[in-house]
């Protein structure tokens, strides 16, 4: 199979004002001058992660959904990341994954972080996304599922290829963020990509960037720190059947369902 390149975005966000962060955002997209697979920006990139929800929220057709419906037709790359959106009444911290032509699907954040009030707020999503783009197969999640390795697992039979989490990942756990995503490589045996932003948000919130590609092995191909900037990269297929051939670690792992309940519901 083929190699497969994929970009992101670490910027600072402007609070509560979506249509000035597509701008921002287009901007970052435009000064990537290579042909890409994937662009990915971070959680609620429109918006910053607020709990404002019932005054930001869109539909989906609202002006970011096309405009990313836009970004990945003029790229011809899927265009994912995370806003805040509304639907049968409930409102979602939604990653969208908008192909080309238009078509998207969509995961729902599972695990909402409870001492912000996001489970007051937002709904809770059921099932994971899990995506197959050129030959490649994606499970992209958001920020703290980061913490929970039940969710993130990959499977022996049909892995995914690259596990990616788009984040709001506040500077003061950092350490975190970036002990979580070597983890999260080495024990799925995949790609791992983090993006995140930097700057303040409107709740004096200081983010650090750390934006990291890593290896299967856990090793870091990218470490962004704290500057705004677009990166791109391409993944080698090759590494990657080699190393599984290699070491064949998912073939050991235990067996489990995931049940449906929410023990979140206690915030």
């Amino acid at each position: 199979m083929a190699d497969f390149t994929l970009s992101f975005v670490q910027t600072a966000l402007h609070w509560h004002q979506p249509a000035t962060n597509r701008a921002l955002l287009e901007h970052h997209i435009d000064t990537i001058s290579l042909s890409t697979d994937l662009i990915v920006l971070p959680e609620m990139f429109a918006t910053g992660f607020t709990m404002e929800a019932a005054a930001l929220a869109e539909d989906m057709d609202g002006p970011t959904v096309q405009w990313m419906q836009r970004m990945a037709a003029a790229r011809n790359a899927v265009v994912t990341g995370s806003l805040i959106i509304r639907d049968n009444g409930q409102h979602y911290n939604r990653l969208l994954w908008v192909r080309p032509d238009g078509t998207l699907s969509y995961y729902d954040k599972r695990h909402r972080f409870g001492m912000a009030g996001e489970t007051n707020v937002y709904a809770a999503g059921q099932a994971r996304l899990l995506e197959e783009w050129r030959g490649w197969r994606i499970c992209p999640l958001v920020c703290y599922d980061l913490r929970f390795p039940v969710w993130s697992r990959n499977a022996a039979t049909a892995p995914y290829d690259l596990l990616l989490y788009v984040a709001n990942w506040p500077a003061a756990r950092r350490d975190a963020w970036m002990a979580l995503l070597r983890a999260r490589a080495i024990e799925n045996v995949a790609y791992v990509l983090g993006v995140n932003r930097v700057g303040k948000d409107g709740n004096n919130l200081e983010y650090a960037g750390d934006s990291a590609l890593l290896d299967m092995r856990g090793d870091y191909l990218v470490e962004v720190g704290n500057q705004e900037t677009s990166i791109t990269r391409t993944l080698r297929r090759t590494d990657l059947d080699a190393f599984r051939e290699q070491f064949p670690a998912l073939y050991d792992a235990d067996t489990f369902e995931v049940r449906p309940d929410d023990p979140a519901s206690r915030w």
